[in-house]
């Protein structure tokens, strides 16, 4: 079996990793400046070009961020390898779209459903992957739109099985105590909704304190060096979060170690994406939401609750999900398809993730694939549909 980035990473020097990380910034500003040398204007957001452009993306310039953010996530970046497959998926149904001749309202759903294949396809999750191209990226849930996007799903996970193991991405344990699973997740509600809207604000806070101007060049670099240096300490860091994530989910991680890491990661993946480097938030967002479960399912079996912590880091790393993409639906499949269960931790997820998730709503409006946009925009998005 291969290693896994933690595995590679906890073997090598810590001058090693400072080492890489930097040389992924200097990659990180050379390909900004080759991608505004290959295409002129700001780059547009899949979210933002659904919404507000009717699909509408700049090709080259998205393609090229895509590329940049396949190598510096490979590289040790603290984002997700779903923002490639998303960009590129889109920008192959916008593509589409221009040479069939279609409309306005159909390029946004198939752009929505491009994005959500590159998710399915990245991550093996069909059915998943077609719900989070719906009510995450489209913002619409309609019987009319799910041909299209289970489709699109399907194929892009068909073809990914032929050259990707076809397993659950996380290997866990069984649930334990239903019962008490699921009164944890109604009392740990609230809070994953709290830690959600921070983990939104930050991001937001992120993308919109993002460089300008020359020192965009400058800024991956001490970025990314800062990043070696603190995984120097904690290699875990490295990557989108899928070990992290793995070690809540089997119960592999210290207490001390799950503290200092639900402080570090939110930071350590805020700090890449304010630098400017390109990436996804999927992964990152669910090893925080895990790293949440775990140290509260610890806290809770330490005051005699029949609660495994391992359980409890799957339930809440749903709930955050849902509430930090405001795709309650979505995360739900999303997670159950990723870890491969079924009944026993139906019951415990829904509960977190609606609760989370009507908390987070209910003060922050932003997900966190609305975070460049504008409050316009955003009390844009939350308007209610018209009438088809």
């Amino acid at each position: 079996a291969q290693d896994t980035l933690l595995q590679a990473a906890s073997r090598t020097t810590a001058l090693h990793r400072v080492e890489v990380l930097g040389a992924a910034g200097l990659v990180t500003a050379f390909g900004q400046l080759v991608i505004r040398m290959l295409s002129s204007g700001n780059g547009i957001d899949v979210t933002e070009a659904i919404l507000f452009h009717a699909g509408r993306l700049p090709r080259l310039r998205t393609v090229a961020s895509a590329v940049l953010s396949v190598v510096i996530v490979a590289m040790g970046t603290s984002l997700g390898r779903e923002g490639a497959p998303k960009q590129v998926g889109a920008v192959l149904a916008n593509e589409a779209c221009d040479r069939l001749g279609l409309s306005d309202e159909q390029r946004r759903l198939l752009v929505a459903c491009g994005s959500g294949a590159g998710m399915a396809g990245a991550y093996g999750v069909p059915v998943g992957g077609a719900l989070f191209a719906l009510e995450v990226m489209r913002g619409l849930l309609a019987l009319r739109f799910d041909g299209p996007a289970l489709l699109s799903s399907i194929l892009a996970s068909a073809v990914a099985w032929c050259f990707l193991p076809n397993a659950p991405t996380y290997v866990v344990h069984d649930a334990g105590d239903t019962a008490s699973l699921a009164i944890f997740a109604a009392v740990a509600a609230p809070l994953a909704g709290l830690a959600s809207l921070l983990y939104v604000r930050l991001i937001t806070a992120a993308h919109r304190h993002r460089p300008r101007g020359r020192v965009r060049y400058v800024a991956p670099v001490a970025a990314l060096v800062a990043l070696g240096l603190v995984a120097s300490r904690f290699p875990e860091l490295l990557g989108n979060g899928k070990d992290i994530v793995q070690g809540t989910f089997s119960s592999a991680l210290a207490p001390a170690l799950l503290l200092a890491l639900l402080a570090l990661k939110p930071l350590a993946t805020a700090t890449c994406l304010g630098s400017g480097a390109p990436g996804g938030l999927f992964t990152a967002t669910m090893s925080f939401g895990a790293l949440l479960g775990a140290v509260l399912g610890v806290a809770s079996s330490s005051l005699g609750a029949h609660v495994a912590p391992e359980a409890c880091a799957i339930v809440i790393a749903a709930a955050v999900l849902g509430a930090t993409t405001q795709g309650p639906l979505s995360a739900i499949v999303l997670v159950m398809e990723l870890i491969g269960r079924d009944r026993s931790f139906v019951v415990p997820m829904i509960v977190a993730v609606v609760g989370a998730t009507l908390v987070a709503r209910s003060i922050e409006p932003r997900s966190i694939y609305d975070a460049r946009l504008t409050d316009e925009q955003v009390r844009a998005r939350r308007a209610p549909p018209k009438a088809a």
